[in-house]
């Protein structure tokens, strides 16, 4: 590197200090609220408790928290309760980090680059949710204080999911959820299914973290999410309200505002009906494009609050007991939004909008096992075979988590990995937010267990989760001179996901690489007969097609 570029490097980070001297140093102010520091009790491996405050892992693996306190209070307990599973995630989040800038100097230009993109982050939390996160990052690792220091970077992890989202190509989202009732389902109360396809790798997925929160302010709610994560991205509070996000069109944004999640944690801690969720989400600055799907008890329905960092709408169904939400706009506000309708032609967002309405027809009075049965579906239109993996069907086989809820009776079932195959464990909100919990001593409604899928003990499970681990190999095949396969290795891998277009498109780019263009030919075509995902997935395979042509004449 030259010295003039390090010189330009040296005064752009000089400008950057000077931009966010201020949210790098702010702090939350915390005086107001008394504090308790926790002394957790470590009842067995999988067992913690501080006063009321507790940590378990039920037999479906999943873990349960309950906390309750004033907002600084709740972040200490949640801290002190998850420090072990929170500083795994982190591990597992911030290694990709290191893979991705394993050198020092851009290290530090990276540190710069996120301090000053976040730099009016703070301006945009409630103070209390930003004492919260203070009390939660306490427990964080200091291992990676290179990134930013604790507090900071719990703050800035809360925006890393919105970024996530508006990051394009990636196979992030392709969330699906859909609400009923009256004639549509079976005792004509509300009924709302969500999948939550977040994925950033399996050991991401892992560890999930069911949190029943009791504030000081506000009501009661539960939450799915992930250890360290004080947002909502699928949860319900004790008056019957729900919320779901999923992933709008967005363009990456120039600095962070509001992150979704914590829009949607101050819906169900402070609304009690759909207006009150409305008006929330309308006075708040987000950074990227989000559908949020409220369900509500008292209202007995369910809408779609569309917002954007230009726009807000909001979707309510006209004559009808049933409204879909996949990744696309749909409300007035949106109509003529030009990236909204792009999106629309191009991903699968509507393949799997109309996916949805094809399932519930079959489908009709809809009851919580009916509902998992359309969140756990794998196939396309027409009950087409598209492959396991694939991004139009409403199961992806990638889903960090999968929920179904029934406000009016303030039950909500969580699916158990892997991914919302396994059994779906029942929670009745009615009771956790009681004495009645205490009592009891379990927070699970066992008797209202849903079943697991019988398709996690088939050999067609076994052979995705080998199909798998065999796409890595290629794609590290494909990035690098030395590493060979077969043949006999390239036909296994097809045989594992055969209607799959993906496992020819990775074959036939291996053959281009190798110059065995004939060969690459046969998988291209091969790829092009199969439900490609995207238009742009689908101009990809034709354009090494096209190339690959070239080379054999």
């Amino acid at each position: 590197m030259t010295q003039r570029v390090l010189i330009y490097l040296f005064f752009i980070l000089n400008l950057i200090s000077c931009g966010i001297r201020k949210s790098i140093h702010h702090l939350p102010e915390i005086k107001q609220y008394p504090l308790e520091i926790p002394i957790v009790n470590k009842i067995n491996d999988s067992t913690f408790r501080y006063n009321q405050n507790y940590l378990t892992k039920n037999k479906q693996q999943l873990w349960e928290l309950y906390i309750k306190g004033n907002a600084l209070q709740l972040g200490y307990n949640n801290g002190a309760l998850t420090q072990d599973l929170m500083q795994k995630q982190e591990a597992i989040f911030f290694s990709k980090v290191e893979g991705f800038v394993p050198s020092k100097f851009k290290q530090k230009l990276l540190r710069g680059f996120l301090k000053w993109y976040n730099r009016k982050m703070y301006l945009n939390v409630r103070e209390d949710y930003q004492a919260e996160l203070y009390g939660l990052s306490r427990y964080s690792s200091d291992q990676y204080n290179f990134i930013a220091p604790r507090y900071l970077r719990s703050l800035y992890l809360h925006g890393a999911h919105d970024i996530g989202h508006a990051m394009q190509d990636l196979a992030m989202v392709g969330c699906s959820s859909l609400a009923v009732w009256n004639e549509n389902t079976e005792d004509g109360d509300l009924l709302i299914g969500r999948n939550f396809d977040f994925y950033v790798g399996d050991d991401f997925a892992k560890n999930k973290l069911i949190e029943f929160v009791e504030p000081e302010e506000g009501i009661p709610y539960m939450s799915v999410s992930w250890p360290g994560m004080i947002g909502v991205v699928s949860g319900m509070n004790k008056e019957g309200i729900t919320v779901t996000i999923n992933a709008g069109k967005s363009k990456i944004p120039l600095t962070a505002k509001t992150p979704i999640s914590l829009v949607t944690r101050e819906i169900l801690q402070y609304a009690k009906n759909i207006d009150e969720a409305i008006t929330i989400a309308k006075k708040r600055k987000v950074f990227v494009s989000e559908s949020i799907l409220v369900g509500s008890a008292n209202d007995k329905k369910a809408v779609i609050i569309e917002v954007s960092p230009t726009n807000f709408g909001v979707f309510k169904v006209q004559n009808s007991s049933s409204i879909f939400c996949t990744n696309h706009f749909q409300s007035e506000a949106y109509k003529n939004d030009r990236k909204n309708q792009k999106h629309i032609v191009e991903s699968h967002s509507e393949y799997r909008y109309e996916k949805l309405q094809e399932l519930f027809q079959g489908n009709k009075k809809l009851n919580p096992e009916k509902m998992a049965s359309i969140l756990r579906d794998r196939s396309g239109l027409k009950g087409e075979k598209i492959g396991y993996g694939n991004e139009k069907a409403i199961n992806q086989l990638l889903a960090h988590h999968a929920v179904i809820f029934s406000p009016q009776k303030k039950l909500v079932w969580v699916s158990s990995n892997p991914y919302q195959l396994g059994e779906f464990v029942c929670y009745d909100l009615n009771k956790i937010f009681s004495k009645d919990r205490l009592v009891s001593g379990e927070l699970a409604a066992s008797q209202f267990n849903i079943a697991k899928d019988p398709f996690v003990d088939s050999e067609e499970f076994e052979n995705y989760e080998t199909y798998k681990m065999m796409n890595s190999e290629i794609s590290d095949a494909l990035n690098s001179k030395k590493m060979v396969l077969t043949e006999d290795f390239l036909s296994y891998y097809q045989s594992l996901n055969p209607n799959f277009w993906l496992v020819y498109y990775q074959s036939g780019k291996y053959y281009f690489k190798e110059k065995e263009y004939t060969k690459a030919k046969i998988e291209f075509e091969k790829a092009l007969t199969k439900e490609i995902t995207t238009v742009p997935d689908k101009e990809n395979v034709q354009k090494y097609l096209k190339k690959t042509l070239k080379k054999i004449k």
